[in-house]
């Protein structure tokens, strides 16, 4: 089998898995096609780079880095004063949040500000701790830690309002 043909298994393999970490960080169908595609070119050139452990593993960390690096280039700073938090909402979330569908959660998710999306995906979403968080986006480990508590807090208002 010749590279282009492992290339191409490799994407229809991948592809929607690493298209869906894409669209976690764009709101634009078409730039996290982008970002997919500047992925994949990645991917095919660091292949030798790859050292064993989980491929898919090793493949998601380029994307997230992919997306973070596109966000970098195109974005101005989302990073301005966090606003505090509202007083804490006395209703059980589970309740609420158990008659929600993944995809209504994701799309709360995808509407929070982009600074806050960025942080609650990295953070809960990828597992990257605050620290790794502020270094990949140049900002400060508690600006990391309030952009997390801000989106946690507005995605508790917008599920509550549903």
């Amino acid at each position: 089998m010749g590279k282009p043909e492992m290339q191409r298994a490799l994407y229809e393999q991948f592809s929607r898995i690493m298209f869906s970490i894409c669209s976690r960080y764009t709101r634009d169908r078409m730039e996290a096609e982008d970002i997919l595609q500047q992925g994949f070119m990645k991917v095919f050139t660091n292949l030798k780079s790859y050292q064993g452990g989980s491929f898919e593993g090793w493949m998601k960390r380029i994307f997230v880095h992919e997306a973070i690096d596109h966000f970098r280039k195109t974005k101005r700073s989302v990073f301005g004063a966090s606003q505090e938090p509202h007083e804490n909402l006395q209703v059980d979330l589970q309740d609420v949040i158990g008659q929600l569908t993944v995809e209504e959660i994701l799309e709360k998710v995808n509407r929070l500000p982009e600074g806050c999306r960025l942080v609650f995906n990295l953070y809960a979403i990828e597992g990257y701790s605050h620290k790794e968080i502020g270094n990949l986006l140049r900002v400060t480990e508690s600006t990391s830690k309030s952009q997390y508590a801000r989106a946690k807090e507005l995605l508790r208002e917008r599920i509550l309002v549903k």
